[in-house]
């Protein structure tokens, strides 16, 4: 059986792989990078632009990021982190793009204002009360709050026109938002990659063993071509699982300590897609309300201009659904076959604690062409069926950890796993996701080439892609209002261009 050596094995062709990739092709030029990916090509699964919410998440309009608390105060915390991190996404996309690595930046991300939008009288005081928490950090000062009918129609037109004119209503804005296509971003990432020494992308290949001897030194990464039937042994000194769905099986396969006592708890998503340009014109902008009662956070409705591999669209979703599969094109054994003697328990307490999300879920998957229209008219009333299909969206596989009590805790959110001796880092775990990748992906660095990564050469170099690096955007006003200048103008996001 061949054997191919390299230093470092990204495994998964989305944006996170993609990401690290090109982080660390700029920090040692001369490491043997091989990036493996199942599928005929990259970027096919959760980055895919239909299979990913595209917002380029930064806390401006989703509301499940700024819970209100049992005495009906607004926690911002986690939007503060959220966009300061995706403030590091835009630095690192504003310098590759001045760097000729990327291509013009209308061909993966374009301005579209972030728009909150609520009806009635708990929704209007709720998001009043967020707007006054946010809008008095440097982070949100761009933030607009209304209630006027005017200006409502003139940042949402479908949204309001023909809605009862006695219920109240009250949205926020900020507009230099973004639309982010994923994966058309990982797609130029790689293809750059691809042009340059050292660098292999092996399609069609995915994984069907990995592991190290007696649990040190390099691991092997076994692969089979789909095609040719050959199989193939890579042995790295590092290795990122950064499959998506597909992460936890191989990290589980990996064997190493941090991976005991997780599980996956996989959720299916739809969204209806229209097309028609009459009616796609008439909206510009991301449009997000608060999500159902029992509803997963990552299902919080929105109406969304999105712009997929150049053409423009609206998307309305995600309707969320139940699923035991990891992957979109992934087997309905996934679920059953990632349960482990170490996370068994965990699952089992997850599961006797979200029986009503489950129910949601599995009625999610039972609703009707008309019943999703339905949902849709709380955003845009004159909505017709005959105007908009359904789209099946990508794979999420949610977090599930072991508890210091020995239980289970679902989580939302994303999370790196990564080995005590920095061989190997995977990331598990859905929203905020891929509008997140460059804080994530230092994480990595950080984790799993610590000595190197603290050397004056990389340090600089990690200045230079990101200038912001080592520093506090949440603290520090006049270094945000430095780098968002930069990123806004180079990207072409603000909103008097």
């Amino acid at each position: 059986m061949a054997v191919r050596k390299a230093d470092v094995v990204l495994v998964g062709g989305g944006v996170m792989s993609a990401t690290l990739g090109m982080m660390l092709r700029q920090l040692d030029p001369s490491l043997d990078i091989v990036m493996v990916e199942r599928l005929d090509h990259v970027a096919h699964e959760s980055t895919d632009g239909w299979n990913n919410a595209g917002t380029g998440h930064a806390g401006y309009c989703e509301l499940n990021y700024t819970p209100e608390n049992d005495d009906g105060d607004v926690s911002i915390d986690r939007a503060l982190t959220i966009n300061s991190s995706f403030e590091i996404s835009l630095q690192l996309w504003s310098w590759l793009v001045e760097q000729g690595m990327l291509p013009e930046p209308k061909s993966f991300i374009n301005r579209t204002p972030h728009m909150s939008f609520v009806w009635g009288d708990d929704g209007v005081a709720f998001l009043k009360r967020r707007y006054e928490k946010l809008k008095a950090h440097h982070l949100f000062r761009e933030m607009e709050y209304t209630e006027s009918p005017e200006t409502l129609q003139e940042w949402m037109p479908l949204v309001v026109k023909n809605r009862d004119p006695m219920q109240r209503v009250a949205a926020t804005r900020i507009g230099h938002g973004a639309d982010v296509d994923f994966g058309s971003l990982t797609r130029s990432m790689v293809k750059y990659l691809e042009s340059t020494p050292n660098f292999e992308l092996m399609l069609s290949s995915p994984v069907q063993d990995l592991y190290r001897k007696e649990g040190k030194g390099a691991w092997t990464v076994r692969v089979k071509n789909q095609k040719t039937g050959a199989t193939q042994k890579i042995k790295a000194g590092f290795v990122f699982l950064g499959a998506g769905g597909g992460a936890l099986p191989m990290l589980q396969k990996s064997d190493i300590d941090e991976s005991k006592g997780y599980g996956g708890f996989p959720v299916s998503g739809q969204w209806l897609v229209c097309q028609k340009q009459d009616i796609v014109t008439q909206h510009h902008a991301k449009v997000y309300g608060k999500a159902p009662i029992g509803a997963p956070p990552m299902s919080v409705p929105h109406l969304d201009t999105r712009i997929i591999n150049g053409e423009p669209a609206l998307l309305f979703g995600p309707f969320a659904g139940f699923t035991t599969r990891f992957l979109k094109q992934g087997s309905v054994f996934d679920l059953f076959g990632s349960v482990k003697p170490t996370n068994l328990r965990p699952m089992l307490s997850v599961s006797r604690t979200n029986m009503d999300l489950t129910r949601y879920l599995i009625g999610e998957v039972f609703q009707s062409h008309s019943d999703r229209v339905a949902s849709l008219r709380n955003f845009f009333p004159d909505a017709r069926e005959e105007d908009w299909r359904l789209q099946n969206a990508g794979q999420r596989v949610q977090i599930i950890k072991k508890t210091k009590e020995g239980g289970g805790k679902l989580e939302f959110g994303t999370e790196i796993v990564a080995a005590k001796d920095g061989s190997l880092a995977a990331l598990l775990g859905a929203s905020p996701g891929a509008s997140t990748a460059a804080h994530a992906m230092l994480d990595v660095i950080h984790r799993c080439f610590g000595e190197r990564a603290k050397t004056p050469e990389w340090q600089e170099r990690l200045r230079e892609l990101i200038p912001s690096y080592g520093q506090s955007l949440v603290d520090d006003e006049a270094l945000l209002n430095q780098v968002r200048e930069r990123t806004l103008s180079t990207l072409g996001l603000k909103e008097d261009a």
